[in-house]
């Protein structure tokens, strides 16, 4: 928790409702992106990406697996954030489990549509190896390693960035076997499918701070906040899903100002996590 002067909440405030942040941004800047991708070598993808102090680290580990019996012709995905104590002493015992799962089910909703899988941003159809009986079974994973503020965009792009950077094993299927028989597979040791990442959405979080809302925000941003709403926003502008934290409520004209700001900016967030996806792997290849 961050514990702030009378002063300097109305420092921040005042800075907001001029346009002027603390660290001299506009209310719709992010602060400096930087990516590495490969940074797990154990795993199928994996990613880090700092956004201003906060870093994050996402990985993703590819198991076979039997898809779900009322959907059989999709794959499986399950998310889990890890908010290390190390990050924020507030993370220590039950205030990180809380904050992890809080964490786990935003993205769940914003990448995945919710339980169901409709609206998802990752497609799910292009898990299945043979429908009905064997598909990829995704499991991603997110740490936190520094915090300060927008956690969940941080841990969004760097999901992102580890599925761009994820290679699938080719898997030859046996012909022959029959009704709920598991057929023999062949999994390859050499060839690998890339991950399409061209529908994975990013999430865009505005904070409202007194009478604006901010993108990016800091700890001391957020200590301040009335409300926030996380919007993932595919490279088409179509919204995949939608998260609120916060007690105060907002009018439904408000919340439909900040999914059009949001929209805005994702095209922004799109082109430099792209740019910097490609120096990263860029980079990875060099090495």
């Amino acid at each position: 928790m961050v514990g702030l002067s009378l002063g300097e909440k109305h420092f921040i405030q005042g800075g907001i409702d001029q346009n002027l942040r603390s660290d001299g941004r506009k209310r719709d800047a992010y602060r400096p992106i930087s990516i590495e991708t490969g940074v797990i070598p154990q795993a199928n993808g994996s990613a880090r990406i700092r956004i201003g102090a906060t870093e994050v680290i996402a990985s993703v580990k590819a198991e076979l697996g039997r898809p779900n019996a009322l959907q059989p012709d999709k794959g499986k995905v399950a998310i889990f954030v890890d908010c290390s104590p190390v990050a924020e002493p507030m993370f220590e015992g039950r205030g990180g489990e809380e904050l992890s799962a809080e964490l786990s089910v935003a993205l769940q909703r914003c990448l995945l549509g919710g339980k169901s899988g409709a609206g998802a941003g990752i497609d799910l159809s292009s898990l299945i190896v043979a429908e009905g009986k064997i598909c990829w079974d995704l499991y991603i994973d997110g740490l936190v390693i520094s915090s300060d503020g927008n956690l969940l965009d941080a841990l969004g792009a760097a999901i992102k960035a580890a599925l761009s950077n994820t290679g699938i094993p080719r898997v030859q299927v046996a012909a022959g076997a029959s009704g709920d028989e598991q057929p023999e597979v062949d999994i390859s040791d050499e060839e690998f499918l890339q991950f399409d990442t061209s529908g994975v959405p990013v999430i865009v979080t505005l904070t409202k701070v007194g009478r604006h809302y901010i993108v990016d925000a800091t700890s001391e941003e957020e200590s301040q906040m009335s409300s926030a709403v996380s919007v993932s926003i595919s490279r088409k502008g179509h919204i995949c899903g939608l998260s609120k934290r916060g007690s105060a409520g907002l009018d439904p004209s408000v919340i439909s100002d900040m999914i059009s700001v949001a929209r805005h900016i994702s095209e922004q967030l799109i082109n430099k996590l792209d740019s910097e996806i490609s120096a990263a792997e860029a980079d990875e290849d060099e090495m």
